[in-house]
């Protein structure tokens, strides 16, 4: 188990985006992200751990929280003191009915269709702490903590 990231320091600098829910803007999503933090100078490493959770993220959204309308994906990232990074994504979609069940690799609510049910642990992997927050029929938040090594 990962200890839990501290994450009371200041906000440094922050970026916010407001995308569609479309697939076609979930690169868009991890490469702004990447581009953001790059200030930082992180490792290359890294980068691709944060652009690999925000995908799963992003995708989640885009996959589950809509499913047959349009939406809004909010994608904040704050860079706080001692390189920590906190990306939110959130979104005001039909929510996830039990958030520990679906933090279980291989749950998946997609079983017809091509999903596999390790969004949420693909996030854990590469985070230091990954936070849910779910109300049905209101949306979800995905909070993801990562602190950068100097």
């Amino acid at each position: 188990m990962k200890k839990r990231v501290d994450f009371t320091a200041c906000v440094e600098n922050e970026m916010r985006l407001f995308l569609p829910a479309k697939s076609v803007n979930e690169a868009m999503a991890r490469s702004a992200v990447a581009a953001f933090c790059a200030q930082l100078d992180p490792t290359a490493l890294e980068l691709a751990d944060l652009k690999c959770a925000v995908s799963e993220a992003v995708t989640n959204c885009i996959v589950h929280a809509y499913r047959d309308t349009e939406g809004e994906i909010e994608l904040n990232v704050e860079l706080c003191e001692g390189r920590l990074v906190r990306v939110t994504i959130r979104d005001k979609g039909c929510g996830i009915e039990n958030v520990k069940a679906a933090r279980e690799p291989l749950f998946t609510t997609d079983a017809e269709g091509e999903r596999s049910g390790m969004g949420f642990t693909v996030m854990e992997n590469f985070c230091d702490e990954v936070r849910v927050k779910s109300r049905v029929g209101k949306g979800t938040t995905v909070i993801l903590l990562k602190r950068l090594h100097k």
